[in-house]
């Protein structure tokens, strides 16, 4: 029986696939119509992936992939370099940059503590953290996700943090605006009263 993909393409289906979040049909959905294209937006695409592999390096301060190194918001003397907010990956970052809410840097851990997925603690960035907590950090803030893993990862960020004595706070859970205290878990509703201010 003849293949039913070409192996080039069968070959950029299987590299596709290993995207995460793109499963077998989408990498297939990907990988056509990457043949299809004209050649120099197929083309593009592998360009910008080459460019950003070349010039994106972890920021020695704060772990924040960068193309310069202190990253801008690192270098940024507007920023309180004495406050520190803890976030598991680039895109939580991102997040919270996007809210322009935080006037302190952050610290990239680059994951979470996840057993199943045999990443520990000494797999993330927190050797780093607790050299930055030495130099005149005031607080650490933690916002690690609010899920076991998160929350697991968390308490293996204050007890490395323990020894130097700095502050280590974290965001604060609850009720969510707009929510109706009938529909919220036991737990969401009991984080809200020991947090109530």
């Amino acid at each position: 029986m003849a293949d039913a993909l070409p192996k080039s393409l069968e070959h950029l289906v299987e590299r596709l696939s290993t995207l995460p979040g793109v499963g077998r049909r989408t990498a297939e959905r990907l990988a056509h119509h990457l043949v299809r294209a004209p050649q120099a937006e197929a083309l593009s695409i592998a360009d910008a992936i080459r460019e950003a592999r070349e010039k994106i390096r972890p920021c020695s301060v704060c772990r924040a992939p960068a193309e310069s190194d202190p990253c801008p918001i690192c270098a940024d003397p507007a920023r309180d370099p004495a406050l520190v907010l803890v976030v598991e990956t680039a895109r939580d970052l991102k997040a919270v940059e996007d809210s322009g809410a935080w006037k302190g840097r952050y610290h990239v851990l680059g994951g979470r503590v996840s057993p199943i997925e045999g990443v520990g603690p000494d797999d993330l960035a927190l050797d780093a953290l607790v050299a930055r907590a030495t130099e005149g950090v005031r607080e650490v803030v933690l916002a690690t996700n609010p899920d076991l893993e998160g929350d697991g990862t968390a308490l293996h960020v204050e007890k490395a943090l323990a020894p130097t004595g700095v502050k280590v706070s974290r965001l604060a859970r609850g009720v969510p605006a707009g929510g109706s205290l009938e529909y919220l878990s036991k737990t969401v509703l009991a984080e809200a009263l020991d947090h109530r201010r």
